[in-house]
């Protein structure tokens, strides 16, 4: 009985974002599972398994009526579930950094497609300079899959991620989350294998994130996987589509 009440007592006493990092993955809500079983993702529902869209939906805590920002939204794998929760009360504003638009040229005219659909007419496309991140109105969650590594390469204006997390943390509401997707590189690597492997190490993310005066919220391990060396190419054929991924959530505070 001590221990029990012990335990809840030292549960009580951990600050939340603590208590964050070490929950099981929550059972997606109504609206998430509605979002993912929508016909109009027919041709997505093959990777849903893989990628853990309702895990990652219901992580990014992403509910109906809000606004959501996607930054490098790709083949819009994710603005279409986003779409779908945040329904016609919400809106989801998918952002094409200039410089990355040149080397995706067909994923651009993808999401310009979307668009034009009826279906999706909660989305909006928006083009600008990669070190110019701004959004029509102040949003909810800001959302990024596989492309914060992207931000400091060559290609990209070696955009200095202070300067995208500022950007970020002005887009968003008070309480608004920043949920951040990507490759896992060596520990202690830092910035030093974004351009090469396309990983960057964790731990460099979450400095810099905090910088900019967010606060660590919780990760996820749904897309954790110990079989990544940590030191080959994302688009390896051994680990392409399987690499070790570390998902974080910060908050702006409120």
């Amino acid at each position: 009985m001590r221990t029990t009440v012990l335990a809840a007592l030292i549960a009580f006493a951990l600050p939340a974002a603590v208590l964050a990092q070490s929950s099981a993955p929550s059972a997606p809500s109504s609206y998430v599972t509605a979002a993912v079983n929508d016909p109009a993702r027919k041709d997505d529902v093959a990777n849903d398994a893989r990628r853990k869209i309702a895990d990652l939906m219901t992580f990014s805590e992403v509910k109906p009526g809000q606004k959501v920002l996607e930054l490098i939204p790709g083949s819009g794998y994710f603005t279409r579930v986003f779409s779908a929760v945040v329904g016609q009360a919400g809106h989801v504003y998918v952002v094409w950094p200039n410089e990355y638009a040149k080397e995706s040229e067909s994923d651009v005219a993808g999401s310009k497609a979307l668009v034009a659909q009826p279906h999706y007419a909660n989305v909006s496309v928006l083009t600008q300079p990669a070190n110019q991140l701004s959004v029509p109105q102040p949003v909810d969650v800001v959302f990024t899959s596989q492309n914060y590594h992207d931000y400091p390469d060559k290609f990209m204006g070696k955009v200095d991620p202070a300067v995208l997390n500022k950007q970020v943390f002005a887009a968003l509401k008070p309480g608004g989350l920043y949920v951040i997707v990507d490759h896992v590189a060596e520990t202690g690597s830092g910035l030093r294998d974004t351009d090469t492997l396309h990983r960057i190490d964790p731990a460099i993310v979450k400095k810099e994130v905090e910088a900019a005066g967010f606060v660590f919220d919780g990760e996820s391990s749904v897309l954790r996987n110990p079989a990544d060396p940590h030191n080959i190419k994302v688009f390896d054929k051994s680990i392409r589509g399987h690499t070790d991924q570390f998902v974080y959530r910060f908050r702006k505070p409120g």
